[in-house]
């Protein structure tokens, strides 16, 4: 019998780690080349699909990115306790048992697994999550597939539930595929009837059936889909692939769903305040539709490959974007591209790399951990200090940032993190005490943290709204080494922010730079559809010249710059403006907008030392 995939990928792994140590057994027992096998691996991953984003909740919970979604969509605030595992579910079984709480009976999952599923989603849907009220409504998501093993107590649990709570506070709304076969072009209903079969099984009526599709499906296939599965032709909804997944509540509201919600479970919801309610969300769906100037932000990171690494920084750049109505272009670079050793042994994807870089209107660094392409993201906050570039560094973002800076302005070139390099002689950045060496669970700093800002200007506190503190999210284990920062303020690095005993180095920014502006701490997590991150927000407002006004108009957006003008029109009465000051000066610029070179070369650096590229001597190239 084959082995499992999972096998299959640790076993290529250890199978090149084998070779490395022993090339002479390697070369004489097989026909194929660890370039190969690193496809291989490479291929299995990607198949595989390696794990996501870890969200961070309020309270220190490190939960699944839908939480995430739960909590941007609905703007709320969950807990670790919104997040039930199969394994939270049998320790506190196995507790209870340890008691004596079942006075010695045998424990099962039927009754006591499943009861404590129960007690746990009737407890938890009592906790506010707004304000200081009680929720009206609680969304469990039954996740996984119907008829695999591991939800089947879930689902036992489900089915009793519906019992204890009555039917009128009870509604199942059961999501299936209806695949499109290009062959054909018919909408297929079979895996639909099928799922709501294996459901029906299992105890549960579903009270809505939402069909996800490539298109809209007719009329005809929801009747059939109403007759085959025991549903009204009104509980059977589709959702079909938008342009935008803000347009999903309003089709869900066009298809009635409101309605059916507020009579099956009787929630008394005033219609008559529905439409103004919606509003906001109507307008911002609008706007991902029609905005049509175009913002480009590089995120150089580690993890690139996978696209839900940075699920959280995608969606807050996508926030920030359209309130400055712009249409986000992102690009994904590869931060191990952008170092000396890939210009060595990949020149091409060395410079197609940087070139990406050099073209974008913003930068990111987002956060991580371990060894790899951390060079690469130092000498991405070079190029982006030296030629004015807006850059955005978050948790490791940060610690590369003063890295680079320590080593290029206080000239201390050994200047690295203890994370990499436990023995330099000058550690910028060192791990928290919490940190236990070799203990790597629950020893990061986590959950929302207080930062107090400084005295004195800064920017990234205007963008707050100038509040004397600020609460935001934190996942880390090494920061800033505090006995370093007298020297790095006298170089220009401010840190404007920092821990309640400011021993903690929360927030940077740089003086004279239009936006270089790093956080410990992690805003993406707080960041709203209709409320974006400030960070955020002032890196897309600086990457399109627009930080200034915002600021000067008492962070703000002009009526233009929320308006749905075109580019064209937009740019031109800009053009003009420009001329017309040109003329009144007498005199034409000597020096490219913001100081920003066509190059990569440094030409406005204040370093002494090369610039992030490699070379300084050629005008349009990284050497």
């Amino acid at each position: 019998m084959a082995p499992k995939k999972s096998t299959i990928v640790l076993n290529v792994e250890q199978f090149i780690h084998d070779i490395e140590e022993r090339p002479a057994i390697w070369n004489r027992n097989f026909h194929c080349n660890k370039a190969f096998l690193e496809q291989m691996w490479d291929e299995l991953s990607g198949a595989h699909k390696l794990p996501s984003e870890v969200y961070v909740l309020d309270d220190g919970a490190e939960v699944d990115l839908d939480l995430g979604n739960y909590e941007r969509f609905l703007d709320i605030t969950l807990h670790r306790d919104n997040n039930i595992t199969t394994g939270k579910i049998y320790k506190l079984v196995i507790e209870k048992e340890r008691t004596g709480e079942y006075l010695g009976k045998t424990v099962q999952v039927v009754p006591h697994i499943t009861n404590a599923i129960q007690d746990w989603v009737e407890r938890v849907a009592q906790t506010p999550v707004q304000g200081s009220s009680k929720p009206q409504v609680c969304i469990v998501e039954l996740g996984g597939t119907i008829g695999d093993i591991e939800g089947m107590p879930f689902v036992e649990a489900f089915r009793q539930f519906q019992f204890r709570v009555k039917r009128e506070n009870f509604c199942v709304a059961h999501v299936s595929l209806v695949p499109l076969p290009k062959a054909t072009g018919e909408p297929k209903t079979k895996p639909t009837q099928s799922s709501v079969r294996e459901l029906r099984g299992c105890g549960l009526s579903p009270d809505l059936i939402v069909c996800r599709s490539e298109k809209p499906i007719g009329l005809e296939v929801k009747e059939k889909i109403s007759n085959f599965c025991h549903v009204g032709p009104d509980q059977v909804i589709c959702i079909h692939d938008l342009n935008s997944i803000y347009h999903v509540p309003l089709l869900m509201e066009q298809n009635g769903v409101i309605e059916y919600l507020n009579e099956r479970l009787q929630l008394n919801i005033d219609m008559s305040k529905r439409t103004k309610c919606l509003q906001q969300w109507r307008d911002l769906a609008r706007r991902t539709e029609t905005v049509r100037r175009v913002v480009t932000i590089a995120i150089v990171g580690k993890y690139t490959k996978f696209t839900d690494s940075y699920a959280s920084v995608v969606k807050a750049l996508q926030h920030a974007a359209l309130a400055a109505n712009r249409k986000l272009e992102l690009v994904f670079i590869e931060s191990c591209q952008l170092e000396e050793e890939t210009l060595q042994s990949e020149p091409s994807n060395y410079h197609k790399e940087w070139q990406k870089l050099c073209e974008s209107d913003g930068i990111l660094v987002p956060g991580g951990f371990g060894s790899r392409g951390m060079e690469g993201k130092i000498r991405a906050c070079q190029w982006a200090r030296e030629n004015r570039k807006p850059l955005l560094g978050i948790c490791l973002g940060l610690q590369a940032a003063v890295i680079e800076f320590a080593r290029n302005k206080l000239g201390l070139k050994d200047a690295n993190t203890t994370e990499i390099d436990p023995n330099t002689p000058n550690a910028l950045v060192i791990d928290m005490p919490e940190h236990h060496t070799g203990q790597l669970g629950g020893t990061m700093r986590l959950g929302k943290r207080v930062t107090i800002f400084g005295e004195g200007p800064s920017v990234i506190r205007q963008l707050y709204g100038n509040p004397k503190t600020v609460e935001e999210r934190h996942r880390h284990r090494y920061e800033v080494n505090p006995k370093y920062v007298p020297r790095l303020e006298e170089q220009g690095m401010r840190f404007v922010g920092t821990d309640e005993e400011k021993t903690r180095m929360e927030i940077i920014e740089l003086s004279g730079h239009p936006y270089f502006v790093a956080t410990q701490y992690h805003p993406e997590y707080l960041s709203r559809p209709l409320k974006p991150s400030p960070p955020f927000l002032g890196l897309i407002l600086a990457s399109v010249d627009r930080l200034t006004q915002y600021i000067q108009r008492g962070c703000r957006l002009s009526p233009r710059q929320l308006s749905d003008a075109s580019s064209d029109e937009e740019e031109t009465v800009r053009g003009l403006a420009g001329a017309t000051k040109s003329l009144k000066a007498l005199k034409l610029p000597t020096s490219p907008r913001n100081g920003i070179s066509n190059g990569c070369n440094g030409s406005s650096s204040t370093s002494d030392g090369e610039g992030a590229c490699g070379g300084i001597d050629i005008p349009n190239g990284h050497q």
